[in-house]
């Protein structure tokens, strides 16, 4: 156990923590709940940061930091939509949750047919993850903010992960091609 596996661990145990806040029914919740998603989203980044700098990068680690970050989204996802039930916030909701589980069926396709490596995070994920992440605290935050449309830019934001989101799924869905027709 290392460090960032820890920060991995706290990262997964803020999930009830965040859906508890979510729920709670005082005014200040959806402020409490950016507070828990803005921490989740920061360990993210730390964990990553540290296991590269400290020369920690684990088996473990590998495997369990995506599927924490995937379980904090769409917990996060689920509860807004939840909250908000129209069209506009539970297409991309469904966008985003479809590619995550289609992309974790593929990686993990290619890991058993050995070509793993082929089907590595990107650059337009990592700029979708960042879209994908400011939308979600936005969206959670919900209040304006020194008269900006918090709210509004969420949603523009979260439209915006969800197509790239769509262009990562087809730089993936194109870079296993041959190995999805061969097979």
């Amino acid at each position: 156990m290392n460090l960032p596996n820890i920060l991995t661990f706290v990262r997964i145990g803020l999930i009830p923590v965040f859906v508890l806040a979510f729920y709670l029914p005082f005014s200040g919740a959806h402020m409490l709940t950016a507070a828990i998603f803005a921490l989740a989203a920061f360990t993210d980044v730390l964990d990553g940061y540290l296991a590269r700098r400290l020369g920690q990068v684990s088996a473990l680690g590998t495997f369990l930091d995506p599927v924490a970050d995937k379980l904090m989204v769409a917990v996060a996802l689920v509860l807004l939509v939840q909250a908000d039930p129209t069209p506009w916030l539970a297409i991309p909701a469904a966008v985003i949750i479809g590619r995550e589980i289609t992309i974790s069926a593929l990686r993990e396709w290619m890991a058993e047919i050995g070509k793993r490596t082929s089907v590595a995070v990107s650059v337009i994920g990592k700029f979708k993850t960042i879209a994908q992440m400011l939308a979600l605290l936005f969206l959670l935050y919900r209040e304006p903010l020194a008269g900006l449309p918090i709210y509004s830019a969420g949603l523009v934001l979260l439209y915006l992960a969800a197509g790239l989101t769509l262009w990562s799924m087809v730089v993936y869905l194109r870079t296993a091609w041959h190995s999805l027709r061969a097979g």
